[in-house]
């Protein structure tokens, strides 16, 4: 009787925090938002923020926009999960902005305007070249944009206490997540129709703030709880994993590079899977377009990179940080208690919050005041990840496809700015529908997807552009077009859209024929044996779940074949780019 009042008041208590700091967070966010509007007051301000930010500024926004739903939620989650494979995300992620800072920064600041395209179209045909760049923005965008619906779905039933067969205020764990995709998707397209640019980098800059804050408050809690012994802290991560010998959790193989005895295939394809993801995760930042967007809100390139300088330490200190959290939650929280809330791992920092606040706050009011705390800090991340690529993705559709494409130039700042704050609307709803598809799928599964469609498409066209003298349209355009198809139609090929079980699609989320032939034991939700998920995983055409490793290259190929098949050159044009990109000289 006492225990059921005690966690009818812990519920009640968790419901009533969360919801206050929520309103409390919209509300700040908004009124930082509405202050920005005023200040907005052309194409530049809107697309650009007036490129009034410093390069400090822009890191800790950079870092916000980064350090999104996957990072905080869906790498502690796989960390949680897969032990040592996991934190090859975080090594991944961190990695790529060395890419990003050597290859891009710089010279994307002195060559572009307001998109990735601007940089492609400068030496190209407008048309053609401006249109594949923006739909490969949107679908890169998409993709991104679902991993932080995903992320803020799998919250709600958490932060509001609702388990199997429960219901709050008539909705079940299923529709609160669904509600929670609308409600994001809604915000995201008020901060992108009303701040533009500027609005949606403070948002950022707060957001980064807090994010990096209340990781460090967790990390230092969980060393704390093993006595800053961090040998302690591994081994009862590996004792609580349920991964039988415990030591394989904090080895390789787990998720990854597996050495499956018996079955040569499976093993081949386990360790090009690896490479794939690794791939995906290096070559992908350099390609992202609301990262790209980010480097032409500051005023030169000095001040460019001196942005991704603050970002990469903001960024790689929060990574660190996600080892603690990731290992904490397996050792504190346990892998059942994580699959058992959220089948793709995606709430186990939040139940990490929520074990550390009873441990050292007092009871189930400090762990339900924790997890009220980090579950804001988490809506605030998705906020401000969804309202940087909606930007980007409006952006692209009203300055490419229908300032230079449709009216070919002859529109005003006014008009392309309006036709913006539409587009939001229709990128919101888009993603909201398919958020609402995707949301039991891990959430750094999804933006390593993103990623990788990233590098397919995007990043051969930029490098060849900025380096190659006899790079030219149909290079552009065939590079794009080939690494989005491969891309995309690689992953609808996997065993992820096939229904085969793993870290994105467990087998807590297959039905019971579908575990069968899976060889999952239905009460453990584990694969009784690595061949029988091989022989389930591969029904589907390609075995390989990260599309990075044929589809990049597919990009690169067409790319230069595209390039070399036309005759069109323009050596004035590109010396003139070359100039620009390496100096500055005549950047807006």
């Amino acid at each position: 009787m006492n225990n059921g009042i005690t966690l009818a008041v812990s519920a009640t208590t968790t419901r009533t925090l969360t919801l206050t700091l929520f309103v409390v967070l919209v509300a700040a966010t908004l009124a930082i938002t509405i202050w920005a509007s005023r200040q907005t007051k052309s194409a530049a301000d809107f697309y650009a923020g007036g490129r009034s930010f410093t390069g400090f500024q822009n890191g800790m926004a950079i870092g916000g926009d980064y350090m999104s739903a996957a990072s905080f939620l869906g790498i502690a989650g796989i960390i949680a999960l897969n032990g040592y494979d996991g934190f090859l995300y975080s090594i991944g992620f961190l990695v790529a902005w060395l890419v990003a800072l050597l290859l891009v920064a710089e010279l994307m600041r002195n060559s572009g305007r307001y998109t990735m395209a601007d940089v492609l179209a400068f030496r190209m045909r407008q048309a053609p070249v401006r249109t594949a760049g923006s739909i490969s923005t949107i679908i890169v965008s998409i993709f991104y944009l679902l991993a932080q619906m995903v992320g803020a779905g799998a919250l709600v039933a958490l932060l509001l206490g609702i388990k199997a067969g429960d219901t709050f205020l008539g909705m079940t764990a299923e529709t609160a997540k669904i509600v929670t995709i609308g409600l994001i998707g809604v915000l995201m397209i008020v901060y992108v129709t009303v701040g533009g640019m500027k609005g949606t980098t403070y948002v950022q800059i707060v957001k980064a703030f807090m994010l990096m804050l209340g990781a460090l408050v967790l990390t230092l809690m969980v060393f704390a709880a093993f006595k800053f012994n961090l040998s302690s802290l591994l081994g009862e991560a590996a004792a609580k994993s349920g991964r039988t010998p415990p030591e394989s959790f904090l080895q390789p193989g787990l998720r990854y590079g597996r050495d499956i005895a018996g079955n040569a295939t499976a093993t081949l394809v386990s360790k090009l899977d690896l490479i794939s993801l690794g791939l995906a995760l290096v070559l992908g930042t350099a390609g992202l377009p609301h990262i790209l967007i980010r480097f032409y809100t500051v005023p030169n390139s000095k001040a460019a990179r001196k942005s991704v300088v603050w970002a990469i330490g903001i960024i790689g200190v929060f990574y660190l940080m996600t080892l603690a959290l990731g290992f904490g939650a397996a050792a504190l929280v346990g892998r059942q208690a994580i699959l058992a809330q959220d089948p793709g791992g995606n709430t186990a920092a939040p139940q990490l919050a929520e074990a550390l606040g009873k441990r050292y706050l007092g009871g189930d009011f400090g762990g339900s005041l924790l997890l009220a705390i980090i579950a804001a800090v988490a809506f605030a991340t998705i906020l401000a990840v969804v309202a940087g690529l909606t930007l980007a993705s409006s952006s692209s559709l009203a300055h490419d496809l229908y300032a230079n494409v449709i009216k070919r130039g002859q529109t005003t700042e006014r008009q392309e700015v309006v036709v913006a704050r539409y587009s939001a609307f229709v990128i919101g709803a888009v993603a909201i529908v398919l958020g609402i598809f995707a949301r039991n799928l891990n959430v750094a599964f999804l933006v390593a997807l993103a990623f990788a469609i990233a590098a397919s498409a995007n990043l051969p066209a930029i490098l060849f552009s900025l380096f190659w003298k006899k790079f030219n349209t149909r290079g552009a355009t065939w590079g794009i077009y080939a690494g989005l198809i491969s891309a995309v139609g690689i992953v609808l090929m996997s065993p992820i859209a096939w229904g085969g079980t793993s870290d994105a699609r467990p087998a807590a989320t297959l039905t019971a024929a579908q575990a069968k032939t899976c060889g999952v034991d239905a009460k453990s939700k584990e694969v009784s044996n690595a061949s029988a998920l091989f022989s389930c995983t591969t029904a589907a055409p390609i075995p390989l779940e990260n599309p990075g490793l044929i589809s990049i290259p597919i990009g690169f190929i067409f790319a230069a074949l595209g390039a070399l098949s036309s005759k069109e050159r323009d050596a004035d044009k590109f010396a003139e780019l070359e100039a620009r990109s390496l100096t500055g000289a005549g950047a807006h």
